[in-house]
């Protein structure tokens, strides 16, 4: 484990980031598999999946956002060397994610079908979107309970596991993508169904990898781990206090990306298979954004634990400038090669013509996305997830109403209605600074 008693420095910066990244670049494989998969099936396939995809991901995103507050909280206890009470946080997210997944399969199951039908123009990627949820849902079991091992781990800065069970998951779902999707070893092709089933068990097998790895790796007394001991209604509702708001705000940025896509589909069906192709490779330009990301919570949250308060902002300058220059490594790439990057996807040539130039557009707004996120998770690391709350809901207003007014009322371009991605980050990453520099963080007791 990691102790951040002394300066953190760069490497220290890096050794927890890597395998957040390094987990990152399993699963982005994972869905640029899927995405590529998918697209040798059909642009209805692709968009189906795709949209589907999002709708999931908007589920258990709001799952997650409860895990975050347990990453943050056991960050806290953590620095201050309070083990035991770490234990007792895992116990208590287990209460509550379990009966929440629970809940939220119930909902997809009877209510997904009409939803989607309301929101989805095309008959048939309606069609293909139902086959694909209806499997993908299953999976909400093991992701949430994956997430809370997922925030123990990197609540106490034990992030070597994550390298490992991602890579599993990626292996095992590459193996059965191909098998299901197209039909192989005896299977019948499922299409955007056999995806979906992949992904499931892919999460299933993580799950028992990762709980094999905390019965034997971890020393389960230090942490008072899994003893399930009496409800703590006073520690619950402080969990609770600082999950709920992240659990809004992770409801809200999935969903503005579900609506993003939605406006999309109004454009066309077209325009809906590019902008899922960019996304799938957006979500690789992140990879390194999101581990660096991730980091910033814990280490945040620890460093306010050991009362340094003052070294708060120092760390996130220099976890920014890693992120952007691992994001430059990987931007520079995606310049010089964007027809090739494009290929992986679909061998149709107007299409990977049409994608390159929104291709574009987002390899530069990566820059700002770097700045803006990582101090965003500051915000978020300092407990007050009210704050991020609010600074979320105030850049979704405004990204939502300018994609849609770029969208369909101006009817731009597919890359300008893209670019509408500066105007989210340029908002996010300005209330995050001024409330880093200007809140009341230091003082908050979580």
């Amino acid at each position: 484990m990691l102790i951040l008693l002394n300066n953190v420095s760069y490497k220290k910066i890096w050794q927890i980031s890597l395998p957040i990244i390094i987990s990152g670049v399993a699963q982005n494989i994972v869905n640029v598999t899927d995405t590529a998969f998918l697209g040798q099936v059909s642009n209805v396939a692709l968009g189906a999946a795709g949209n589907a995809g999002i709708l999931y991901f908007v589920i258990i995103i709001t799952g997650m956002g409860f895990t975050t507050g347990t990453q943050i909280l056991i960050g806290r206890r953590n620095g201050e060397q309070n083990y035991k009470q770490i234990g007792k946080i895992t116990d208590h997210t287990f209460y509550f994610i379990i009966p929440f997944a629970l809940l939220l399969f119930t909902i997809v199951q009877f209510y997904s079908s009409n939803f989607l039908s309301e929101i989805i123009k095309s008959e048939n990627i309606l069609i293909a979107a139902n086959q694909y949820l209806d499997y993908r849902i299953w999976g909400i079991f093991f992701a949430f309970i994956n997430f809370t091992f997922i925030a123990f781990f990197v609540g106490t800065t034990q992030t070597k596991i994550l390298s490992y069970v991602t890579i599993l998951m990626m292996v095992v779902n590459v193996i059965l993508d191909y098998i299901l999707i197209f039909g192989h070893l005896g299977f019948a092709p499922m299409g955007v169904s056999g995806a979906a089933l992949a992904s499931v068990i892919s999460e299933g097998i993580a799950f028992l990898f990762i709980l094999g790895y905390t019965l034997t790796k971890v020393d389960l007394n230090k942490y008072s781990l899994f003893k399930f001991q009496k409800f703590e209604s006073k520690l619950f509702f402080r969990l609770f206090n600082v999950s709920s708001p992240i659990m809004a705000q992770n409801f809200l940025s999935l969903s503005s990306w579900f609506i993003f896509f939605m406006i999309i589909e109004k454009i066309g069906e077209t325009e809906l298979a590019i902008s899922h192709i960019v996304r799938s490779i957006y979500m690789v330009l992140m990879i390194p954004l999101f581990g660096f990301s991730n980091a910033t919570n814990t280490l945040v949250s620890n460093l306010i634990g050991e009362n340094r308060t003052e070294s708060v902002l120092p760390v996130i300058k220099k976890i920014i400038l890693l992120s952007l220059a691992c994001t430059f490594v990987l931007s520079l790439i995606c310049f010089f090669i964007p027809e090739l990057l494009v290929s992986f996807y679909t061998s149709d040539s107007l299409l990977i013509s049409q994608t390159v130039e929104t291709l574009r557009v987002i390899n530069i707004t990566m820059f700002f996305f770097c700045v803006s996120f990582i101090l965003f998770n500051g915000v978020t690391g300092t407990g007050n997830t009210r704050a991020s709350l609010l600074i979320e809901f105030i850049n979704i207003v405004i990204y939502l109403a300018s994609a849609y007014y770029i969208g369909i009322t101006l009817q731009s371009s597919l890359p300008v209605v893209w670019a509408s991605e500066f105007i989210y980050f340029g908002c996010l990453g300005l209330l995050s600074y001024l409330y880093l520099k200007k809140g009341n963080w230091k003082s908050l007791n979580i």
